[in-house]
């Protein structure tokens, strides 16, 4: 553990609260701590004191004092916790009385948790589902994050690392044996077998998809001709007026996209332009932007006009997964000889007077549950975890096709370990280190 700054930052939500926490962290954190209010009390017990403004003694807050000794802290280091008032004057008050002193300075953004990953306290994956966590907006969400950030990740990853390691052994005394063919044999097959059941759990790993989902959210896209509905549709399923609704064709031009949360798991439901023939440059934008939406959606809701189900067109070329929806049955059921069976039978619903949307939604969170991953501990769910494993996985591969000597063969294993180490932060991820850590606010 490096010494270095002492920094401190507002740890909860800016604005007015009840309570707001300030958190300090580095060599200075008890004198600072001292200065403002006193002693610091038994580590990790909540102390009542005077919270006073170091240069004139003036009272500035009463609240809790928290010590936090190192190196059983969250960066590693000595923390102190103010737990004061969360009006906005006196929280600027505290932190202008912590920054008057010598040696402290405001947070940088993730800059807690930074230190937290360089003193060895948590790896970038559990960064990662830290980050995930403070952004998770449902239940689904939140739960993949937290298993992210108790180290579900990091468990299979240094796994595999392990396995990796004990392969190199093998290819590397292959090497140093090549003199006796027999020994030199017997690494090569052993390691060789290795590498092809590591390969085959990581290939399986990279075709699950579901924890991106889970992440970013699953996409429902609701497409189909003009004047079915399909705006209609999304403000049922929103709960408001999120898009435009008009009986004239061609009323929507752009995709329109609302984040839901059904029961507990993030959907994405995108509105999108009618598909017909186009009446001009806008539409035809429209509905360009509309096959883009539909063939990267999870789950296409295709409409169909129950008042005559034999003018839609059959369901555009998207997903596996689509969903035919017959909407205005309340006008059908006036009107019983419409034709609700044959070929177009859907499921059946009025965006209008909003029967059968409840089932709808059962419907798309059941289809939303299968297609995320819900309640599993390890599975992909940024780009830059995707990104390492393929090239691990290439590396593999490349072992196994055995070009070049074995020299050649034990480099390959060498950049498939370098990958893997990537992940957890283990070696050269100063690049990503930025990126990574700007995701947070700046008291975490």
């Amino acid at each position: 553990m490096t010494q270095r700054d002492t920094i401190c930052a507002l740890a909860s939500a800016p604005g007015r609260a009840g309570v707001a926490v300030i958190r300090i962290s580095g060599p200075g954190a008890a004198d600072a701590l001292r200065q403002l209010c006193g002693p610091p009390p038994p580590p990790r017990q909540a102390s009542l004191r005077k919270i006073k403004c170091p240069g004139t003694g003036e009272v500035l807050d009463r609240g809790l004092a928290l010590w936090l000794p190192g190196p059983a802290s969250f960066t590693g280091e000595d923390i102190a916790e103010l737990h004061i008032h969360g009006g906005r004057a006196v929280v600027g008050r505290v932190i202008d009385a912590l920054l008057s002193l010598r040696g402290v300075r405001l947070a940088e953004p993730g800059e807690f948790a930074r230190r937290a990953f360089e003193n060895g306290r948590i790896d970038l994956t559990e960064v990662e589902g830290l980050a995930d966590l403070i952004a998770a907006e449902t239940e689904a969400q939140a739960r993949q994050a937290i298993a992210q950030a108790e180290g579900g990740a990091r468990a299979l990853y240094e796994s595999w690392r392990e396995d990796l390691v004990k392969a190199q052994a093998l290819a590397e005394a292959g090497l140093d044996f090549a003199d006796e063919a027999d020994v030199a044999a017997d690494a090569a097959v052993q390691a060789d077998a290795a590498v092809a059941k590591l390969l085959a759990a990581m290939s399986k790993h990279l075709q699950d998809r579901r924890g991106e989902r889970l992440r970013d959210g699953f996409r429902v896209v609701i497409a189909g001709p003009p004047n079915v509905g399909k705006s209609s549709l999304l403000n049922a399923l929103a709960r408001r007026d999120a898009a435009i609704v008009s009986e004239e064709a061609g009323t929507t031009r752009d995709v329109i996209e609302v984040h839901l949360d059904l029961r507990g798991l993030p959907v994405i439901v995108t509105d999108t332009a009618g598909i017909r023939t186009a009446q001009g440059a806008v539409e035809a934008e429209g509905i360009r932007r509309t096959l883009a939406r539909v063939e990267d959606a999870d789950l296409v809701l295709w409409m169909v006009d129950a008042t005559a189900p034999e003018e839609s067109s059959a369901p555009i070329a998207g997903p596996s997964a689509q969903l035919r929806i017959l909407n205005k049955i309340d006008l059908v059921h006036s009107a019983p000889n419409a034709g609700l069976s044959g070929p177009m039978s859907a499921f059946a619903l009025s965006a209008k007077t909003g029967e059968g949307v409840s089932e709808l939604v059962d419907l798309l969170a059941k289809h939303a549950e299968e297609g995320l991953a819900v309640g599993e501990p390890a599975v992909i769910t940024r780009a830059r975890h995707r990104a390492e494993l393929e090239a691990a996985a290439q590396a593999l591969k490349r072992f196994r096709e055995e070009r070049g000597g074995p020299e050649i063969k034990a480099e390959e294993l060498r950049i498939a370990a370098r990958h893997l180490g990537r992940l957890t932060g283990r070696i050269d991820v100063e690049e990503v280190l930025g990126a990574i850590f700007s995701e947070f606010c700046i008291g975490k």
